[in-house]
């Protein structure tokens, strides 16, 4: 299981890709599945970890990340032979010495960082899954499609919240930070924002000035228990995005909390939520603030419930099990026999 390597698996507070990969790989080894975690030497599981990062090097200015990326993967397809399947997190960049590895691959895209890394796609004879299919480009063959799964336990159902509504992500203009501001303004509910601040210029031009501790409150980024705690207090999740959401991991935790959703008609939130069921669907700050309300009204158990069927880490193991019997299977019978 080869991690990304920005933040440790599992990330103390942001990292959904590392998330993810930790998600995965304890679910595996729990079905008992040998698996080797390739990952900052901090990280945390019950597979073997192995890797040369110290941590991660999104905390650590001294730390190149290029660098670092390159030597974790060179690191681990040294020792791509001694597996039957490599996974990659990693995006791009493992896909540009794939012919190196001596184990097939398969990459969960977890998103496009634009067209300029598509070559490395083009050329790789990795496995591709999506996370959407949204989010499938046109011109690449697919496994499957894996929707995300999450860790129930970790978002227990709230089912009495406040008045409240969240903003939860990265403070960036594609995750519309601004708009849930608005939103909430004229939903006339209290607005609560947590994410890592990747966009300084945006946060101060356009978040901070209407941060007043009162009606709209800045909480940062926030771990694992204070997530689940936000998100269940709120009356909804606004998620009005301004690019195609590859998949959108706080839809799926707010709604495990019992808590509806009132996002941007972007990406995948079509598939990840069910309208009228877990939330709503619009186009603009005004659609939005006129969900507010109806959103809000949505049976918390009935949100709850749907999301626990449909994103549980269960499925997702079950889902990507299947993916791995497939291509061991086919590389088996390969004449190459890889």
């Amino acid at each position: 299981m080869l991690a990304p390597i920005a933040w440790r698996t599992p990330p103390e507070h942001y990292g959904p890709w590392e998330s993810v990969a930790s998600l995965l790989t304890e679910g595996l080894v729990a079905r008992g599945v040998d698996v080797t975690l390739f990952a900052t030497l901090d990280s945390v599981t019950a597979a073997t970890l192995d890797g040369v990062c110290p941590h991660g090097y999104a905390e650590d200015a001294a730390l190149d990340g290029r660098v670092w990326e390159a030597l974790h993967v060179s690191h681990a397809l040294a020792r791509s032979g001694e597996f039957e399947l490599v996974h990659n997190h990693l995006d791009w960049l493992p896909l540009a010495f794939d012919r190196h590895a001596r184990a097939p691959m398969v990459t969960t895209i977890h998103g496009f960082s634009g067209a300029g890394i598509l070559p490395a796609y083009a050329r790789s004879r990795s496995a591709f899954v999506a996370i959407s299919d949204s989010d499938r480009y046109a011109g690449l063959d697919y496994a499957a499609t894996i929707h995300h799964g999450i860790d129930l336990t970790m978002f227990p159902y709230r089912a009495s919240p406040g008045e409240q509504l969240v903003s939860f992500g990265r403070i960036h203009p594609d995750k519309g930070t601004a708009d849930a501001i608005e939103i909430a303004r004229r939903a006339r509910r209290r607005l609560v924002i947590c994410g890592i601040v990747q966009d300084e210029r945006y946060f101060a031009e356009a978040v901070e000035p209407h941060v007043d501790g009162d009606q709209v409150v800045f909480l940062g980024s926030v771990g694992p228990q204070r997530r689940a705690e936000v998100l269940g207090d709120a009356a909804a999740l606004l998620h009005p995005v301004h690019f195609d959401e590859p998949f959108g991991l706080s839809v799926v935790e707010a709604m495990a909390c019992g808590t509806p959703v009132v996002a941007y008609r972007r990406g995948s939130m079509a598939e990840v939520i069910d309208e009228g069921v877990t939330g709503y669907l619009a186009h603009d700050v005004e659609s939005s603030a006129a969900a507010v309300g109806a959103a809000a009204a949505l049976d918390r158990a009935a949100v709850r419930a749907r999301a626990a069927a449909r994103f549980g880490a269960d499925r997702m193991v079950e889902d990507y099990l299947r993916v791995y019997e497939a291509l061991t299977r086919s590389a088996s019978t390969s004449p190459s026999g890889a």
